[in-house]
């Protein structure tokens, strides 16, 4: 069963020539979503300027969720903007990533009831990173030796709904956020992601271990649901050590839900609601 409604949820930090990219690869898609949600982790006014700029022209609705700039607190950006969400099924990706052309029809195709699917990225080169960067540019020739695992940018439907079953990981390795879906209601029934993750890294581990827990089942995608992640200097991996604690905590407690989550946003909108309706 396909879902009736799609989010793309894309998350973003001061880097908006990037996100122009991901804007304009998600402008091409052979389906839309149904609208996209910025989950903007603290950016400057550039960033703001941009996505208020392509606001005017976007052929859905494109929101701008934004939270004051006090570190790296992905899991508070990403709650933010899933609060924000209106439709039944949700796409996430990291604000360097570039979409192929039917990324999104892929991830329709394959999404079904209490399945949650992890999909792949193509590794690019700081060359072809540069190259697109300067003729914004979302065509990436798939033959380049600036295109890295190249298995990864094989986009064929026959291929993946073959092999992506036999392909699935049974556990949270291998786990990655930049392109990571599930649907709505499940994401609520384990009270999105856990806040207390700070710093850079596991905050995705952990809210998949909780979908697993509450018996929403992996589905890895392969060979479609394509991704190109453009180059940049790897992210700082403060306060790893206790986010690698939080999760083995969540592992061995069985953990299905997270007590400072999406809720109190949900709440907060409520809130607001009430207020302008008055």
């Amino acid at each position: 069963m396909q879902p009736k409604s799609v989010s793309l949820i894309v998350t973003t930090y001061n880097w908006p020539k990037a996100l122009e990219l991901v804007l304009l690869s998600v402008k091409a898609q052979s389906i839309l979503p149904n609208q996209v949600i910025i989950a903007d982790d603290g950016s400057k006014q550039e960033t703001r300027k941009l996505i208020e700029h392509y606001q005017q022209s976007f052929p859905v609705p494109l929101i701008h969720s934004w939270q004051e700039d006090l570190g790296f607190r992905a899991s508070r950006s990403r709650n933010l903007a899933i609060a924000k969400n209106s439709s039944d099924y949700i796409i996430m990706i990291d604000g360097d990533m570039v979409l192929h052309r039917h990324f999104i029809r892929d991830h329709k195709r394959i999404a079904k009831p209490s399945h949650f699917v992890q999909g792949r990225r193509v590794i690019l080169t700081q060359q072809l990173t540069d190259k697109l960067f300067e003729n914004k540019n979302i065509n990436v020739p798939f033959l380049s030796s600036n295109v890295k695992n190249k298995l990864n940018a094989i986009c064929c439907p026959s291929l993946s709904t073959a092999l992506s079953p036999l392909l699935t990981k049974k556990s949270h390795q291998s786990i990655r956020s930049c392109n990571l879906a599930a649907w709505h209601k499940d994401i609520m029934q384990i009270n999105g992601f856990n806040e207390d993750f700070i710093g850079w890294g596991r905050e995705d581990s952990e809210f998949v271990v909780r979908l697993l827990n509450n018996n929403i089942v992996r589905q890895d995608l392969r060979f479609g649901g394509v991704a190109y992640h453009l180059y940049h200097n790897e992210n700082s991996r403060n306060n790893l050590n206790d986010n690698d604690q939080r999760l083995e905590l969540a592992i061995k407690n069985q953990v299905c839900y997270c007590e400072h989550g999406l809720s109190q946003h949900l709440a907060t909108i409520n809130q607001c609601s009430e207020v302008t309706h008055d």
